[in-house]
């Protein structure tokens, strides 16, 4: 059921709500971006940002047919959502780092399946191998 939750980055300057259903599941990912900051993320939809526009950074990636934009706080160095467009992944997409939902309990965010992609390997519909140091 999807539920409005809020969220913000470590100093508070970047605050947002979206909309998420947890119970639909989360994801990890194994590129070498997320597998750095140990992403965990859920799709958001009714995102809005509320504060912190201008203290956002963006580290992004283009290819042909696709991008993606990892946004992160310039003050603390927090990274609280990503977007962008990835066709082997369904297309358009944002998604909130569920570690930075401030109003989400332990058991919302274990109350779906957490889904593994290879996106080292940009095969992001399978998992990788290898989950253990996701």
């Amino acid at each position: 059921m999807q539920k409005t939750y809020h969220g913000s980055c470590h100093c508070g300057a970047v605050r947002y709500q979206a909309s998420l259903d947890l119970a639909e599941g989360t994801g990890r990912c194994n590129c070498t971006y997320c597998s750095k900051i140990r992403n965990w993320s859920a799709r958001a939809t009714d995102f809005e940002l509320l504060a912190g526009e201008a203290a956002l950074g963006d580290y992004g990636k283009d290819w042909g047919e696709g991008n993606l934009h990892h946004r992160f706080c310039t003050r603390c160095g927090v990274t609280v959502y990503g977007h962008g467009h990835i066709p082997e992944a369904g297309g358009d997409y944002l998604a909130i780092h569920v570690n930075t939902l401030d109003d989400a309990s332990i058991d919302e965010l274990l109350s779906g399946e957490v889904r593994y992609m290879d996106g080292r390997h940009d095969n992001w519909m399978n998992p990788p191998a290898d989950i253990r140091a996701l």
